[in-house]
């Protein structure tokens, strides 16, 4: 790292929005600083939720903003998707002190995209040299570890180039085939799953509801405040953490404009459900849903189907519907890999670590084959293998 300087930032507005735009690029709207300043200013990230802010920012040696990434203080391991309490318990069990670690991700959202954010015109080591000054901050401020969370492939690769450990995950994304309407897309499955998906949405669609989609500022203030409804049913129904506060989604509707697309379910003039989604350059991300009342096949409907239908209708290239979920396999999703990448500092933990990942790794890979062999598409026009 010589010559090339590293800063820590507890705000991200101490980052000019415009420098890390050119960061980040336009095309995931987590990543984008829109996003991320929401996340403070609403009070969702912060010390009360143990999300502390630390971002990074890296300058080459010729003094040029070369990559950020979004990073933060964690006393704990809630909201990440990616499980390392298990990791915590024995090194703490062991004396070790694993908390506070340093966790590069966005906060609440596992949606697979960039983390470390590299300037266009930055050097080609720039990610290497992240990755280089992330284990150093670690060392330095003596914290146990470093993890980055839903990262892309190709920064797993390079990371594990840098030593960090790569580790696998499941998530089930639904991809566009150059479909021009939703009944092109049935025409690819089975006889007998596309009955079934007919059915659903049929029965979903005869139950007297009423299906609107609604953009950035025709998402009106009263719908804000039913879709928290929405969002704290389905928290306490799961026994979690309402990690987002109700000034977030409004807020982030108004910085990120027409990227923020929300689904809502009437039942005359009373919204009943709402599915939140985010729309990236290429993808539309389903984030958040929920509901009060019983609706047959209602959560199938506007998280999954309508989604499908509004990629078919914008040209998007994916539906990305969040964690978990073997169901999504029938409706059309497929089992994609994820990636992460985590550095640990105490030799004893990282050989620990190291030998859980080597024997999980063929296991995710064997559960991503097995599920593949679910997909509803007829075997003339399956789609690829992983």
């Amino acid at each position: 790292m010589a010559d090339w300087s590293v800063a820590l930032h507890d705000r991200i507005h101490n980052i000019p929005a415009k420098d890390w735009a050119q960061c980040a690029g336009p095309d995931n709207p987590f990543v984008s600083h829109d996003f991320l300043s929401a996340l403070e200013d609403s009070g969702s990230t912060g010390r009360t939720s143990g999300w502390i802010p630390r971002h990074v920012s890296l300058h080459s040696p010729d003094g040029q903003l070369a990559a950020v990434c979004p990073a933060y203080l964690k006393s704990h391991s809630w909201g990440e998707y990616v499980f390392d309490q298990g990791w915590a318990r024995a090194f703490e069990a062991a004396g070790g002190r694993y908390y506070p670690k340093l966790q590069i991700a966005v906060p609440f959202t596992p949606a697979p995209g960039p983390r470390l954010l590299c300037h266009p015109n930055a050097p080609p080591e720039t990610a290497a040299v992240m990755a280089d000054a992330l284990r150093q901050i670690c060392a330095d401020t003596g914290l146990s570890s470093a993890h980055i969370t839903f990262c892309t492939e190709a920064e797993s690769t390079v990371l594990h180039q840098q030593g960090w450990l790569p580790r696998l995950g499941l998530q089930y994304h639904w991809h566009n085939r150059g479909y021009a309407t939703f009944d092109d897309f049935l025409s690819t499955l089975s006889a007998r799953k596309r009955k079934s998906i007919k059915r659903e949405r049929r029965d979903a669609n005869a139950a007297g509801l009423t299906f609107e989609i609604l953009q950035g500022s025709d998402i009106t203030p009263a719908d804000w405040q039913a879709f928290y409804a929405f969002y704290r049913n389905t928290i306490d129904r799961k026994w979690g953490s309402a990690y987002l506060s109700a000034e977030f989604f409004p807020l982030m509707a108004q910085r990120l404009g027409e990227r923020v697309v929300l689904m809502i379910a009437r039942n005359g003039q009373t919204p009943v459900a709402a599915a939140l989604n985010l729309m990236g350059t290429n993808t539309l991300y389903g984030r958040n849903w929920g509901c009060v009342g019983n609706w047959p096949f209602l959560h199938f409907e506007l998280c999954y189907y309508r989604a499908i239908d509004f990629a078919i209708a914008h040209g998007l290239q994916r539906v990305e519907a969040g964690a978990q979920g073997e169901h999504k396999i029938q409706r059309g999703y497929q089992p994609t890999l994820t990636h992460s990448a985590h550095w640990l500092q105490n030799p004893a933990l990282r050989e620990a670590v190291e030998s859980f990942l080597h024997a999980e790794r063929p296991a995710i890979l064997a559960e991503a084959q097995s599920l593949s062999a679910l997909t509803p598409y007829r075997q003339d026009s399956a789609p690829d293998a992983l």
